[in-house]
């Protein structure tokens, strides 16, 4: 979760919530760390000669998909064909926008400027690599929730997670065993490590042993 004024550079997003956008009309993909909103590409294309192109997209809508690409040029993998004995587009899951035809095709467009894993445009924000669960409880009103954070977020960011569950998340002191945090660090930074892979090996149930941050009233009402 963002907010509009954020910057796409400072936005992180779990695999989970990448997920959650797997169809036609709200389809998200992550490649080499980014995360792409595809919908308005998806929706220029569906209705057309070429909307068969959609459908590998549409397929894989909400997956990461950096394996369809060579890490080193960040272009299309490509293969030899076998009959030809030519360089092509590897695209076992079908051939996709922006991917020119094995054959000549006068249906093929060749003014691409950027194809779309390149274009920004499409860029909502990374992919965190590591996401992480938390509880936060409300001391005033004696609420507790549980929700999933990205291990690059500052606790401004988990704030603003927290407005979905009180408007007012700016409006609380936020603290850690009775130390105010940080707001401009991420949970590490402030003390509060991960320990999720150490309980997991030990056996441990880690949502027994969340970290918790309570949230003290600051009587203003402030809106995150």
């Amino acid at each position: 979760m963002a907010s509009p004024d954020e910057s796409p550079a400072t936005r992180y997003y779990s695999e989970s919530e990448v997920a959650a956008h797997n169809v036609y009309n709200d389809a998200w993909v992550s490649l080499f760390g980014k995360v792409l909103d595809i919908t308005p590409l998806i929706a220029e294309y569906l209705g057309t000669r070429d909307s068969i192109l959609t459908v590998p997209l549409v397929r894989f809508a909400g997956q990461d998909i950096t394996h369809w690409f060579d890490p080193k040029s960040s272009q299309v993998r490509t293969h030899v064909d076998p009959v030809s004995n030519l360089t092509m587009p590897y695209t076992p899951h079908g051939r996709f926008i922006h991917v020119p035809p094995n054959e000549p095709s006068s249906r093929w467009s060749t003014n691409i400027a950027v194809p779309w894993w390149q274009d920004e445009q499409y860029i909502v924000g990374n992919l965190t690599k590591k996401s992480r669960s938390l509880r936060v409880v409300n001391t005033l009103t004696h609420q507790t929730h549980v929700f999933e954070v990205c291990s690059e977020e500052t606790i401004k960011d988990i704030q603003r997670r927290y407005v979905l569950f009180n408007e007012h998340a700016g409006s609380y002191t936020w603290k850690c065993l009775g130390r105010v945090l940080d707001l401009h660090k991420t949970l590490e930074e402030n003390g509060i490590a991960d320990e999720s892979e150490e309980m997991a090996s030990l056996g441990i149930n880690e949502q027994q042993h969340l970290p918790s941050l309570q949230l003290y009233y600051n009587d203003d009402l402030s809106v995150a």
